[in-house]
């Protein structure tokens, strides 16, 4: 069992809202040398507000609630891309898309080419040749090189013994973990959506993982299928939140299905029971972490890949779904604990992302970082125990189209439609969030600290502030090489 230091800080703040909110406690805990164990259960396709301690209404999510109690809150986390790939490997290699190439499943934009205004890789499309030229303008990946260091080769380095336990969707290279298993129980390569014990084998052979190596540091990273589509659960626990549900006030059920964009009340009781599932997992894991004595010596952290869908995620009045560089595709939820380390109840509203937790890990476990690649991310370790971080920007790179809710265009037929994803650089410093829409350079920037929903450009109402973040995501561009598309698609429809 670790010592620790009681230590006294005061908060400083700055103004503009431009440098980073420390931990809101006047007395912080201060983390022990020894190199703790770490646990990261990461969640997929969770929305910012569907955990009981971020707001939720009917979920229920008891033992994550208790869990960022024990611990800190971030209330602006986000994820590094809009989806689960280039989450995962921003995740993994502290690095932004760019440099890794992976922006979405599959490698090309979804939708009706016709609509796109740029020539762009596109699953839909039929010309062959175009199909080439798309494809010939910058490199796109599924499979993240086996050259990039990840994660536990940077903790192995330190003494670290590693598992990966549940989705990966990163190519077929482990990329360093001792043991790699897709549902617990065989290989680590198999896909999992949609199967009702999937959660629960994870968990068992996590619970295995920590009993067997409790006598030296270790690195799980526990990654749930769940809450990710198709919808399927148990049917007790589905037929619990159905009766819930329908037990609901009007006026109640009314309020519910304005948090979902397009809200699908049929399917919101096997949501639910998909989310509880992951909580109960979460009792577990914790559950066992303290009965082996070992809550002083481990830090777990709790987040979602990317934001939620607009069926069943709670995310007003966030803007976008899954998919969008709006914030409902990048806000997520996240939560860690250290008991004895971490003072109970605090919270940060800096803002944080994937590419920190590497830097971070790295920084806990005492071990060097990579050298062979840029590390892009911030080690936020010093918010844990109520200091600041430098003031920084994050930033998103999206080069491709994805059909959905975010960006309304016009349809010549008089119609109107809308991309969630679409080319678009854009970042976050502080309370403001500029993006650059690619298809013709313009910009919006946005006071997220009034306008969560991203409603009120305020670019012309702050010119030296908007210059200067145009200058520092043009710097970004170049030195991440983020492939911007220019070549106007021949097949597009629109004026």
């Amino acid at each position: 069992m670790n010592k620790h230091t009681l230590l006294f800080s005061a908060l400083s703040f700055c103004t503009l809202g431009i440098c980073g909110i420390g931990v809101a406690a006047e007395e912080t805990l201060r983390a022990p040398t020894d190199k703790p164990n770490i646990i990261f259960i990461l969640v997929d396709d969770l929305g910012w507000q569907d955990v009981g301690y971020m707001g939720a209404k009917l979920f229920e999510t008891p033992n994550i609630d208790q869990l960022a109690a024990a611990g800190i809150n971030f209330t602006q986390a986000y994820s590094s891309g809009p989806n689960c790939a280039p989450t995962r490997a921003c995740l993994m290699t502290g690095t932004y898309t760019p440099r890794t190439h992976i922006y979405t499943p599959g490698g090309a934009s979804k939708g009706d080419p016709s609509w796109m205004r740029l020539l762009v890789p596109a699953a839909q499309r039929k010309d062959k040749e175009l199909k080439k030229q798309a494809r010939e303008q910058f490199e796109i990946t599924n499979n993240l090189p086996a050259d990039f260091i990840c994660i536990p080769e940077v903790l192995k380095q330190s003494g670290y013994t590693s598992a990966r336990l549940g989705k990966w969707h990163l190519g077929g290279d482990t990329q360093g973990f001792d043991i790699s298993s897709g549902d617990g129980i065989g290989g680590p390569h198999e896909s999992f959506y949609g199967n009702i014990d999937v959660a629960e084998n994870l968990t068992n052979r996590s619970l295995q993982f920590i009993e067997d190596n409790k006598d030296k540091p270790f690195f799980l990273y526990l990654s749930h299928w769940d809450v990710h589509s198709p919808y399927q659960a148990r049917s007790p626990i589905v037929e619990k939140y159905q009766a819930k549900l329908d037990a609901m006030p009007f006026a109640e059920q009314r309020e519910l299905k304005k948090l979902s964009p397009q809200y699908k009340k049929a399917i919101i009781p096997t949501y639910a029971a998909m989310i509880e599932a992951v909580d109960t997992s979460v009792k577990r894991v914790v559950a066992k972490v303290d009965e082996l004595g070992l809550a002083e010596n481990t830090i777990i952290i709790f987040t979602s890949d990317n934001g939620g869908l607009h069926t069943v995620s709670q995310l007003a009045p966030l803007r976008g779904v899954k998919g969008s560089l709006f914030e409902g595709g990048v806000r997520v939820p996240a939560c860690a604990r250290w008991t004895g380390q971490i003072k109970p109840g605090s919270t940060s509203g800096t803002a944080i992302a994937s590419v920190d937790f590497l830097p971070t890990l790295a920084s806990l476990g005492d071990a060097p970082l990579p050298t062979t690649q840029p590390v892009d991310g911030t080690d936020i370790s010093p918010l844990f125990f109520g200091d600041q971080i430098k003031d920084r920007s994050l930033f998103w790179h999206y080069p491709l189209y994805l059909w959905g809710i975010g960006l309304e265009f016009d349809l010549p037929n008089g119609k109107t439609t809308s991309w969630r994803g679409f080319p678009s650089t854009s970042m976050v410093r502080g309370q403001y969030k500029m993006i650059q829409f690619l298809e013709d350079k313009s910009f919006a920037l946005y006071d997220l600290s009034k306008d969560a929903g991203e409603q009120n450009n305020i670019i012309d109402s702050m010119p030296e502030l908007a210059s200067r973040l145009k200058k520092e995501m043009s710097a970004w561009q170049k030195e991440t090489n983020a492939p911007i598309p220019s070549i106007p698609n021949p097949e597009c429809i629109l004026e």
